[in-house]
């Protein structure tokens, strides 16, 4: 791959159960180092990070060198649906994820998988009935 005329020989890793949503909506597990050249690719500017642990140091760095606002919605989900979950904090956190003016956006927990699925499907549920 060229760029600015010269080779680039990066690999894209994308984060773990990284998939599109619909258009500039993501989700995926935790990123990591390894995968922020392919989350540069995504042009991101915001991240919703779903877990109540304090994120990655260099995950932060990473994100104030790429000027991304991160949304932490603190949630602790471990079974389908997650559990816990004030009324108050899903509102929040839904508004965040439909602000245009935040995407493209990743929403992402430890591993991608149950959490970020019941907020997809959240998400498509308000969507569908809106229209």
């Amino acid at each position: 791959m060229l760029e600015n005329g010269v080779a680039n020989d990066a690999v894209y890793v994308p984060p773990s159960n990284f998939s599109m949503v619909e258009e500039n909506i993501f989700r995926s597990g935790l990123p990591s180092p390894i995968n922020f050249p392919f989350l540069e690719t995504l042009n991101l500017r915001s991240i919703i990070y779903l877990c109540p642990e304090p994120y990655p140091e260099e995950n932060c760095k990473f994100l104030q060198s790429q000027n991304i606002r991160l949304f932490q919605f603190g949630i602790e989900g471990k079974k389908e649906p997650p559990v816990a979950m004030s009324t108050d904090t899903i509102s929040e956190a839904l508004k965040v994820l439909i602000d245009v003016r935040n995407h493209p956006i990743l929403i992402h927990c430890k591993r991608g998988k149950v959490c970020c699925r019941f907020w997809a499907f959240t998400l498509s549920a308000i969507k569908s009935l809106s229209s």
